[in-house]
């Protein structure tokens, strides 16, 4: 087996499926991190979709023991379903993931003075290997692949 079809089988079972074949090309040929990438946003996204897909436990939950039982009492008795609130907290997830996954990419956002921001730190996500030591390879602009990236047969 080859490191090109290892690479293709890690990203088929992750998910990738017909675009497999392209991740891992685009990993051994370029030499990007396209493997940590493609785990790394496959885990937001499951994030993301689980207050969509688990709406029902969530809404019970919240109701019983949670800051936001009233407000999610409120929407049930405005007529609103556990679905309805579960579609509405995935958006908001999804809009908040994208901001995150931007913000790494771009943490300077406007809103200090530039010689404020010029002297503060940056961040970055960086790819470990199987025993969690660093690769020396960065995880840049998720952002960019994060809506791509979206679950098909979830998106409402």
């Amino acid at each position: 087996m080859t490191d090109l079809d290892r690479l293709t089988a890690l990203f088929r079972a992750l998910g990738a499926d017909g675009d497999a074949q392209d991740w891992a090309e685009s990993e051994a040929e370029e030499g990007l991190p396209q493997l940590a990438r493609y785990r790394f946003l496959r885990t937001v996204w499951q994030d993301v979709d689980a207050w969509g897909t688990e709406a029902p436990r969530w809404v019970a939950a919240y109701r019983s023991d949670g800051v936001a039982a009233g407000a999610v009492d409120r929407a049930l008795a405005a007529g609103l379903t556990p679905e309805d609130l579960g579609e509405l907290a995935r958006e908001v997830a999804r809009e908040t993931a994208f901001g995150v996954l931007h913000a790494l990419a771009t943490p300077a956002d406007g809103s200090l003075l530039a010689e404020v921001e010029d002297q503060l730190p940056s961040w970055r996500l960086a790819e470990l290997d199987s025993a969690g030591q660093p690769t020396g390879r960065h995880l840049d602009a998720l952002h960019e692949d994060f809506a791509d990236l979206e679950p098909k047969g979830i998106v409402p």
